[in-house]
């Protein structure tokens, strides 16, 4: 299983502190929202929680082990999408999905991304594909993944209230059987208080 350790962050951004002293643990089979207004810290905390950004002050821990000890391995158990989707247009949606998943066959992807909404796009260029479609492609890769820890940065951007449904319950499926999901998102979500922790972030204060 996992187990993320956020100990004392501090980030600084432009002369403003954009959050202190942030402490908070997510366990295996947690689901977990950060909130908070524009410009509070959301995206910069993903970062750090994903390793492409260090803190000011602080340390992110998984397992134990700060993440500059453990990176091939804490990377093998990551899942991160951010705001960009990460895929490449030149290639089509099947085969950015075997780009990503090689121990995925094609049968496998092609499910993926039927259960993401693109059944009948799988051969179109990326390139050709709407914003929302592009998303959903990213987003395929919550079907194939294998792991622990997913980190998504406003995942359902652009996607329809039925993907954002179908989004929804994969990430259940995927706590249910004790994965980890850490996000951020504007859109409500359908899901019962006691099935999600939010920590928001304030601008003078971090709350839990």
């Amino acid at each position: 299983m996992g187990q993320l350790d956020a100990k004392a962050l501090l980030c600084e951004r432009d002369d403003r502190i954009l959050f202190s002293n942030l402490s908070f643990q997510v366990n295996a089979g947690e689901w977990v929202q950060i909130t908070g207004g524009n410009g509070a810290g959301k995206t910069t905390l993903l970062r750090l929680l994903t390793g492409l950004a260090r803190p000011d002050a602080g340390e992110v821990c998984w397992q134990g082990q700060p993440l500059h000890r453990v990176r091939d391995s804490y990377h093998q158990d990551l899942l991160w999408i951010g705001h960009q989707p990460g895929i490449k247009t030149r290639l089509t949606a099947l085969e950015n999905l075997r780009f990503f998943h090689h121990h995925g066959d094609t049968q496998q992807c092609l499910e993926a991304l039927a259960q993401a909404g693109l059944a009948g796009y799988e051969d179109l260029p990326v390139s050709q594909l709407s914003a929302g479609q592009q998303r959903r492609v990213a987003l395929a890769r919550l079907w194939l993944t294998r792991a622990t820890l997913w980190i998504l940065d406003e995942p359902f951007t652009a996607i329809d209230v039925n993907g954002v449904e179908r989004l929804t319950r994969q990430m259940a499926r995927h706590t249910g059987q004790g994965g980890m999901v850490i996000l951020t998102t504007h859109q409500p979500l359908n899901v019962a208080n006691d099935k999600i922790r939010r920590i928001a972030l304030t601008p003078e204060r971090v709350a839990s």
